[in-house]
């Protein structure tokens, strides 16, 4: 498995091909129409949102109301999203060219589907030792990203593929420190029934008291951008340099919540990294960059 590049960390379950192998399977669709775009990620007001841009004068307001924030409170950020609107599309795009590429819907919520875990069972209240609880504050802000993402507005953030790491995401352009970068997505499941699951992407939502109750995000049907972000590896000193975002559970509204979040300034083309193994050291990264 080492051999591939990028490498599999386990050997996947049921049929599987490598790339050389796959032929067309797993085709990278490289170009996206405004309207591809706009269906794909279901966007809302199109003709105001996908044409029209923030405009500059909101985003002056909007970096000099955050960093009051920042600087008093430490407040969590939303995201300003790019500008143009061309290299917006281009950003969009990317994402979902990388959806396609790996047979994934895009969802920017949890997902609940029929034979996992109900909606009802994601509850803070449950977690072993408490949960803390985002601020009335930060709520609003992450309703703001939620907001902007619906309109079409994301974050300044591509998603390229690498052949030594796969999928990765870049920032397309600046992004200050405290910003929530997405909120990770992906169908909810019981932990007890992906013990055997092979997908290399699962977020843990919830640990309970209970084991039986405890939850994991699988963005293997279903997703955004959090799917691509890739990690450090926990055993180099250098790559752990690399860390730019922290992946933080919250209690939202009651509901458990996973955030990734800007841990410093980050600079136009960097790449995004966080540490996989932030709750709990299960995740085997050391075969990472």
């Amino acid at each position: 498995m080492l051999c591939l590049s990028p490498i599999v960390v386990r050997v996947p379950i049921g049929p599987w091909h490598c790339p050389h192998c796959s032929g067309d399977q797993h085709r990278v669709i490289k170009s996206f129409s405004q309207k591809k775009i706009v269906d794909f990620f279901r966007i809302q007001k199109e003709s105001q949102i996908v044409i029209r841009c923030t405009s500059a004068q909101d985003i002056r307001k909007r970096r000099k109301r955050s960093l009051v924030f920042h600087k008093r409170r430490r407040r969590l950020l939303p995201f300003t999203p790019t500008e143009d609107p061309q290299q917006r599309l281009d950003q969009m795009a990317s994402l979902a060219s990388a959806l396609t590429a790996l047979g994934m819907e895009f969802s920017d919520e949890l997902t609940y589907m029929p034979g996992m875990a109900p909606r009802s069972a994601n509850r803070a209240k449950f977690e072993s030792g408490g949960m803390q609880v985002l601020s009335k504050e930060d709520t609003e802000t992450l309703e703001q990203c939620r907001a902007m993402y619906k309109r079409g507005e994301c974050p300044p953030l591509m998603v390229v593929f690498d052949s030594r790491e796969g999928y990765t995401v870049e920032a397309d352009g600046p992004i200050k420190d405290l910003t929530i970068i997405a909120e990770y997505t992906g169908d909810v499941d019981y932990i007890r029934n992906r013990q055997q699951d092979d997908c290399d992407s699962m977020m843990t939502l919830l640990l309970a008291t209970d084991p039986s109750r405890s939850l994991v995000i699988c963005p293997d049907k279903h997703g955004n951008i959090s799917r691509f972000v890739n990690g450090i590896n926990n055993h180099s000193p250098e790559s752990k340099k690399k860390q730019n975002l922290k992946c933080v559970r919250y209690s939202v509204n009651g509901a458990c919540c996973v955030l990734l979040v800007a841990l410093r300034d980050i600079a136009k083309g960097e790449r995004l990294y966080y540490d996989y193994n932030g709750y709990e050291q299960e995740y085997p990264t050391h075969h990472f960059l």
